[in-house]
């Protein structure tokens, strides 16, 4: 994935949440996850150099980079 497919993805996805340098997008058109092809629940963009996510859920995660990016797709159970 480079920068202008997740500009694109983050363009259909619904913002959700954003503290500092954490990022919540709500998938809420059932966009397949590129990591596994199956529709994911949330996108979360961390592009801090230390971030720290509280999970109130138990999630499987699906994890990519895009330049010094990390993104975090949520399937939930």
């Amino acid at each position: 994935m480079n920068e202008s497919d997740l500009d694109e993805l983050i363009s259909s996805l619904t913002p959700y949440e954003s503290a500092d340098s954490v990022k919540t997008y709500r998938n809420t058109v059932s966009i397949s996850c590129p990591a596994c092809e199956e529709p994911f629940d949330d996108l979360v963009v961390c592009s801090g150099e230390y971030d720290s996510l509280e999970l109130s859920k138990v999630l499987d995660l699906c994890v990519t980079t895009v330049d010094d990016d990390v993104l975090l797709f949520t399937h939930q159970h």
